[in-house]
């Protein structure tokens, strides 16, 4: 008889279900505990209100769309930050 996993009532799955979504940044592996967009993304790396691309999967998101660009598990990005100097 084949073994199969032990059966979770539904009202108990959700304490157990976490969102987890997995992002490569920079080339660095990050997890998040939640699905965010791109303005949430630069928000917790405290990169909010700076001069940044952002490149997602091999495409700039410009910046008009990084509230509303939603970030899957999986997406590798690339910011670069400008920095002034002289």
């Amino acid at each position: 008889m084949p073994l199969s996993a032990p059966t979770v009532p539904a009202f108990r799955r959700l304490f157990y279900t976490v969102t987890v979504i997995s992002l490569t940044v920079n080339g660095k592996h990050r997890q998040f505990d939640a699905p965010l967009n791109c303005a949430d993304l630069l928000a917790r790396l405290e990169l909010a209100g700076k001069r940044v691309a952002l490149e997602r999967n091999g495409e700039i998101v410009p910046r008009s769309r990084f509230p509303e660009q939603m970030l899957a598990d999986g997406d590798r990005l690339e910011i670069v930050v400008a920095v002034g100097g002289g």
